[in-house]
């Protein structure tokens, strides 16, 4: 466990969630490692809290597929399996294909031009090196074109998958060479938005999953 795990207070919300809300993005962030027990006292030593909100934030990690439960050993950081990957960029390719073609429909010029800034940012971000940057980047490039979509439904589902998410986006961001074709993805995806190309749009969207996709299901095979 890395020593600069600590609670980030949070007046507006209740401790249990405060807790919860570190340990998820010290599991997303790789802070907690795959594999890793989480062993109550320990952190809540370590977060310098009681053990029931400790025990309340791995009862919520558990239904998000983030700790498991093993029997007479306790809970650990779930590891990212090729079964979960395909399962997580199943569904986002199925919702990122509807998202893009609703977006080349919708978005208005001036949000065409928001999604040409978070391009540059993201660019910036890719030659700076900082992954937590990068993955930040591309997240916000993405939020546009959600956001281009008007349709709040679709919206509110791909929130829901965008934490599974998170974790794999990490995973391939740290293959520095794939920082570059992740650049000329989102470059063929606004080009085809700016154009209108709604069908360019949507197979260039497909690759950009499927690249992903096939990046990280070899990194975790190496691990095994």
């Amino acid at each position: 466990m890395g020593n600069d795990l600590k609670v980030n207070m949070n007046e507006y919300l209740p401790l249990r969630d405060v807790v919860f809300n570190t340990l998820r993005q010290a599991i997303l962030k790789g802070e907690l490692a795959p594999g890793e027990r989480l062993m109550e006292i320990q952190l809540a030593e370590r977060l310098g809290v009681s053990r029931t909100p400790i025990r309340e934030a791995i009862r919520k990690l558990e239904l998000e597929g983030l700790v498991l439960m093993i029997p007479r050993k306790g809970a650990e950081v779930a590891k990212i399996s090729e079964k979960s990957l395909r399962d997580v960029l199943e569904v986002r390719r199925s919702l990122e294909e509807l998202a893009i073609e609703l977006a080349c429909q919708r978005m208005t010029p001036e949000e065409v031009a928001e999604l040409e800034m978070k391009q540059d940012l993201f660019r910036d971000a890719v030659l700076n090196g900082r992954p937590m940057d990068i993955a930040e980047t591309d997240e916000a490039y993405h939020d546009v074109i959600y956001k281009g979509t008007c349709n709040d439904r679709l919206i509110q589902m791909i929130n829901n998958l965008r934490e599974q998410m998170y974790r794999y986006r990490l995973e391939y961001i740290k293959d520095e060479d794939k920082r570059q074709v992740l650049l000329l993805e989102h470059d063929h995806i606004l080009k085809a938005v700016r154009q209108r190309r709604v069908e360019e749009a949507k197979v260039a969207m497909r690759e950009h999953i499927d690249n992903q996709e096939i990046t990280v299901s070899k990194n975790i095979k190496g691990q095994d």
